[in-house]
C-alpha cells in the first residue's frame, strides 16, 4: 500500500538566509513521497535568482504583491492535491524523520486533524521552541516550553495538543477543508501572526484533535518573542495586537467567554493600556478591528454554527496554561 504524499509549503518573504538549509531538510526527508513548492512573496530579481538556485520552476511561484503568511499557504493548499500539508516557515529545519513520524502518527488516528514534533531553537538545541500552542485563562496562546531549557522535557507521547504552531506543522487535508470557509483555510484577514491559533481553535470547534509527537524533532530560529517586542518591527506589532481582539470575535462562545471573562478582560486593558500609552504605532491595530468587524461576525456565524464540540469540551485547554 503507497504512503500518504505530502506537500510542503514554504511562503517567503525577502527570503531568510536560511532557506537553503531548509529545503536541503525537506530534500532529505525519508519519507517516499514528497513535495516541495515555495511561495515568493514581493519577489525581486534576487529572490528569483536564489530560488532558481534552490528549485526547480515547477517548485516556485513569485508573487509580486506581499499578499501575506496566510494568502500565501492558502495558495499552496488550493493546488496540493497530497494527503497531508506541511506548513514549513523558511527559518526552520527538519530531521530526516520529520515527515514520515509525523505521517505515521496521523495515520494511527484519523481523529487528529493535525500533528507537530519537538521544536528546538535552531541557535540553542538546549532550549525549547514549541511543543505545541497553548491557550491560557485570559485567551492567550503560547507555544509550550517556549523559551525553556529542553532538558530532557515533553519526550512522552504522542500527546493531545490544542494546536500546532505554523512554523512546522502537518495538517490533513480532509480536516483543511472541513474547517475551510469561503475558500480559506488560514484566515487571510490575519495576513500573518496568530493565524496558526485560529486554525486550531476552529478545527477544535469542529471536533478534531492535534498531536504531539516527540520522536519528530525540528528547529526554528523564533524572532518574536515578547522579551524582544521593543526591537520587532511596527508591522509585526500591529498585526499581533489586532489579531488577538480578531482570534476571540471569531471563535469564543459566549460560554467561554463568560467563563474567562475577568482574566480576559484585565489582559485586553493591559494590551490597549500599553498600546495607548507606549506604542501608539499598533493604534491602527486597534482601529482595524473595528474595520474588520463585519467579516469577523460572517466568520463567527459560520464558526459556531457549524461546530461539533460544545463550549464545557473545550474549556479544560484555556486551564493549561503549561504543561
Amino acid at each position: 500500500m503507497p504512503l500518504p504524499s505530502v506537500f510542503v509549503g514554504i511562503v517567503t518573504w525577502h527570503p531568510d538566509p536560511l532557506l537553503a538549509r531548509c529545503i536541503a531538510s525537506v530534500r532529505a526527508q525519508d519519507h517516499p513521497s514528497v513535495l516541495l513548492h515555495v511561495w515568493d512573496n514581493e519577489s525581486t530579481a534576487g529572490s528569483r535568482a536564489l530560488l532558481d538556485t534552490l528549485t526547480s520552476p515547477g517548485e516556485q511561484t513569485c508573487s509580486e504583491a506581499n499578499v501575506g503568511f496566510s494568502a500565501g499557504h492558502n495558495a499552496l493548499i488550493r493546488r496540493a492535491t497530497s494527503q497531508y500539508y506541511l506548513c514549513l516557515n523558511p527559518d526552520a529545519v527538519l530531521s530526516e524523520g520529520y515527515i514520515r513520524t509525523l505521517v505515521d502518527a496521523l495515520e494511527s488516528n484519523h481523529a487528529a486533524g493535525s500533528a507537530t514534533g519537538r521544536l528546538l531553537r535552531l541557535d540553542d538545541d538546549a532550549v525549547l521552541d514549541s511543543t505545541g500552542i497553548v491557550m491560557t485563562p485570559d485567551q492567550r496562546h503560547l507555544d509550550r516550553g517556549a523559551g525553556e531549557l529542553a532538558d530532557g522535557r515533553f519526550l512522552s507521547g504522542p500527546e493531545e495538543i490544542f494546536g500546532t504552531s505554523g512554523a512546522v506543522a502537518l495538517y490533513r487535508r480532509a480536516m483543511l477543508e472541513d474547517i475551510a470557509f469561503r475558500g480559506e483555510y488560514f484566515d487571510q484577514a490575519f495576513f500573518a501572526y496568530r493565524e496558526d491559533a485560529d486554525l486550531a481553535w476552529r478545527a477544535q470547534w469542529r471536533g478534531w484533535s492535534s498531536l504531539y509527537v516527540p520522536a519528530a524533532l525540528a528547529w526554528h530560529r523564533r524572532r518574536v518573542t515578547p522579551e524582544r517586542r521593543s526591537a520587532l518591527p511596527a508591522d509585526i506589532n500591529r498585526y499581533s495586537v489586532r489579531n488577538r481582539f480578531l482570534l476571540r470575535l471569531k471563535n469564543q462562545s459566549m460560554g467561554l467567554a463568560w467563563r474567562y471573562a475577568w482574566p480576559g478582560f484585565k489582559r485586553d486593558a493591559q494590551v490597549v493600556g500599553y498600546v495607548l500609552l507606549r506604542e501608539w504605532s499598533s493604534i491602527p491595530g486597534l482601529l482595524d478591528v473595528g474595520r474588520l468587524l463585519p467579516r469577523m461576525l460572517a466568520w463567527r456565524k459560520h464558526v459556531l454554527g457549524t461546530r461539533r464540540r460544545q463550549s464545557a469540551e473545550l474549556a479544560p485547554w484555556f486551564r493549561r496554561a503549561g504543561g
